[in-house]
């Protein structure tokens, strides 16, 4: 099967619900952990919940592909 190279329609600001559930109770936090990254230019952040280290949706763009591991803020269509 063929890496998706189509961008889905959200956002990079929007995970996959699958991904990051809307109700998950540290939400907040760890999408302002993602936008911080972003803004500094980073390839990813410490996830507050986990303690794991998380790509952000543009590092993961400018990979050109998805890389099919599940990545929390793919912005690939999934």
């Amino acid at each position: 099967m063929p890496a998706e190279t189509r961008l889905a329609e959200r956002g990079l600001d929007e995970p996959h619900p699958s991904r990051l559930a809307p109700d998950h109770p540290r939400r907040d936090e760890i999408m302002a952990a993602h936008r911080r990254a972003i803004d500094a230019g980073s390839s990813g952040y410490l996830d507050p919940d986990s303690g794991l280290f998380v790509l952000t949706a543009a590092y993961l763009v400018g990979r050109g592909v998805c890389c099919g591991s599940g990545c929390r803020h793919c912005p690939y269509l999934i």
